[in-house]
C-alpha cells in the first residue's frame, strides 16, 4: 500500500472517530432536543399510520386522508376540552392543595412509631438549614418552569411531527443519500420495519393508556374519592412510563385517600394492584402482537441509563427508543452481518 493509501484510509478513519465524537457530545449536551425530535418522530409516524390506513379504507387521496388523520385527534381533544376540562381543571387545583395536607397527615400516622420519631429527630438539623421560604419560592419557580418548559417541548414535538407527516418522502430520501447506494434499499427496508414496530406499540400503547384511565377513574369514584376524574388522566399518562409510571401514579391517590382514613388507602392501593394486575395478564397479552417484547431487566437498564443521560425525558422515551434500536440491531446486525435469519433464531431459542 503506497503511502497515499495509507494517507487516505487514515483520514477516512479520522473522520469516523470525528463523527462519533460529535455524535457522543450532541448526546450528552443536547440530549432533550433530540429526545424531542424523536417524539415528534413518533407523532409523524402515528399520523402517517393512520393516514394511509384511512386511505386504504375509503379511497380518498392520501394528502387529504393524511389531513383528516390530522384534524380527528384534534376535534377530539377540543371537544374532550370542552366536556371534561373544566372538572379536570377544578379538580387539579383541588388535587394541588389537598397533597400537602395529605402529606402532613401522613407524617403524623408515622411520627406515631417511635423509630420514625427517632429517625425524624435526628435529621432535624439537616432540616434545619433548608428556609422554608427560599424552598418554597424554588419549588414554585421549579414547577412554573418545568410547566412552560414541557408545554414548549410538546409544541416543537408536534411542529416537527406535522413537517415529517406531509414530507416523509423528502427527509427519508436525504438520510438515505448518506447510505452507499448498494445498501440504500436494505436501510429503506430497516427503516420502514423501524417505523412499523413504532406505529404499532404506539397504537397498542394509546389503548392501554385510555383502559387504564377509564378503570381507574370508574374504581376511584365506586370506592367515593372525589377527585377521581384527575386521577384518572393522571394514571393513564404516567402509565406510557412501565416500572416507574404506575409506582408514580398510585401516590397522589394513596395520599388523597389517607385523609379520609387508612382504609380508603388500602382500599386504593388494592385498586391500582388490580388495574395493574389487569394490564400485566390481561391486557398487554392480548395487545401483545403489536407491543415489543423486551426483556424486563433490558428495559430497566435502558429507564435508567437514558434517565441518566437525559432526566425525566430519557425516561419517558426510553421504551420506543429500546425497541427501534432492537429492530435495527437484529436486522443490521443479527441478520446481515451474522447472517442469521428469523427462523434460525427462533430455532435457537426454542433449542435452548
Amino acid at each position: 500500500m503506497n503511502s497515499k493509501s495509507v494517507a487516505h484510509v487514515s483520514l477516512i478513519q479520522a473522520s469516523v472517530y470525528a463523527f462519533v465524537a460529535l455524535m457522543a457530545f450532541l448526546i450528552v449536551t443536547a440530549s432533550e432536543v433530540l429526545l424531542v425530535v424523536f417524539g415528534g418522530i413518533l407523532l409523524a409516524i402515528l399520523f402517517h399510520g393512520v393516514g394511509r390506513w384511512i386511505h386504504r379504507q375509503t379511497g380518498m387521496n392520501e394528502t387529504v386522508a393524511l389531513a383528516v388523520a390530522l384534524l380527528l385527534p384534534l376535534l377530539a381533544m377540543v371537544l374532550g376540552g370542552w366536556l371534561i376540562a373544566p372538572d379536570i381543571g377544578d379538580q387539579a387545583s383541588k388535587l394541588a392543595d389537598r397533597l400537602p395536607r395529605a402529606v402532613e397527615r401522613l407524617q403524623e400516622q408515622l411520627l406515631q412509631y417511635p423509630w420514625v420519631s427517632r429517625f425524624w429527630e435526628s435529621t432535624r438539623q439537616l432540616r434545619e438549614l433548608i428556609p422554608d421560604g427560599a424552598s418554597t419560592a424554588q419549588y414554585m419557580a421549579g414547577f412554573f418552569s418545568s410547566t412552560l418548559g414541557a408545554l414548549g417541548n410538546l409544541l416543537f414535538a408536534l411542529v416537527v411531527g406535522l413537517f415529517l407527516s406531509f414530507s416523509p418522502g423528502l427527509y427519508l430520501n436525504g438520510l438515505l443519500q448518506l447510505v452507499p447506494t448498494a445498501r440504500q434499499a436494505r436501510a429503506r427496508e430497516v427503516l420502514g420495519a423501524t417505523a412499523a414496530t413504532l406505529r404499532n406499540w404506539l397504537i397498542a400503547k394509546l389503548a392501554a393508556m385510555a383502559v387504564i384511565g377509564i378503570l381507574t377513574t370508574a374504581g376511584l369514584a365506586v370506592l367515593g374519592i372525589d377527585l377521581a376524574l384527575v386521577l384518572g388522566v393522571i394514571a393513564a399518562l404516567l402509565s406510557f412510563i412501565p416500572n416507574f409510571g404506575p409506582i408514580l401514579s398510585v401516590i397522589p391517590a394513596a395520599l388523597i385517600a389517607l385523609v379520609a382514613g387508612p382504609d380508603k388507602a388500602l382500599h386504593v392501593l388494592a385498586l391500582y394492584a388490580a388495574i395493574q394486575a389487569v394490564e400485566s395478564y390481561a391486557l398487554t397479552p392480548f395487545l401483545q402482537k403489536r407491543l415489543v417484547e423486551m426483556p424486563p431487566a433490558l428495559l430497566l437498564t435502558m429507564q435508567v441509563l437514558f434517565g441518566v443521560l437525559a432526566g425525566v425525558l430519557g425516561v419517558i422515551f426510553a421504551t420506543p427508543l429500546t425497541a427501534a434500536a432492537m429492530v435495527m440491531i437484529k436486522k443490521w446486525y443479527v441478520e446481515d452481518l451474522l447472517h442469521k435469519r428469523p427462523a434460525e433464531t427462533d430455532s435457537q431459542d426454542v433449542s435452548t
